[in-house]
């Protein structure tokens, strides 16, 4: 199913190792010390390199590091156990505030079904009790002599 893998003969190449050559090293003369007055910072400094320049500049007062802030007395431990009580309460009162939010909620939802209740009972109310235009049901008008019980008209 796959093809038998072709023998390669490896390629000959001449191969040159190159040494590293190692240099020697440079002589340096001492460098002349150039005179300062004893006791006094110049405003501007010259030093004398190795290989016999002169750098001129200004002198740069030393950096001071900062001061170390003063450690706190309370353990890093008790500082996080605080601010996760801080953030316990936090959630409780969230949950507290929730428990309340359900709670006018379930009360609103249950004024809402008696509201319902109550106008849908007086309309049922109104409607079995009204003497408007019945087509059916036991009429009885005496002066005039209308009986409408089994259907006798007379």
């Amino acid at each position: 199913m796959y093809p038998e893998p072709a023998r390669h003969v490896p390629a000959e190449r001449a191969v040159t190792v190159h040494q590293p050559t190692p240099l020697a090293p440079a002589v340096v003369a001492p460098a002349p010390l150039v005179p300062v007055q004893p006791g006094t910072i110049p405003s501007v400094a010259s030093i004398v390199l190795p290989d016999g320049r002169v750098v001129t500049g200004y002198a740069i007062n030393p950096a001071r590091p900062e001061p170390v802030a003063a450690k706190s007395h309370v353990s890093r431990a008790a500082l996080n156990i605080a601010l996760g009580g801080v953030g316990f309460l936090a959630v409780c009162g969230g949950l507290l505030m929730l428990t309340a939010f359900i709670t006018a909620l379930t009360a609103l939802i249950s004024q809402l079904i008696t509201l319902a209740a109550v106008i849908f009972g007086g309309w049922i109310a109104v409607q079995v009790f009204s003497t408007r235009g019945h087509g059916g049901g036991t009429t009885v008008n005496i002066r005039k002599a209308i009986f409408k019980r089994n259907h006798f008209n007379g």
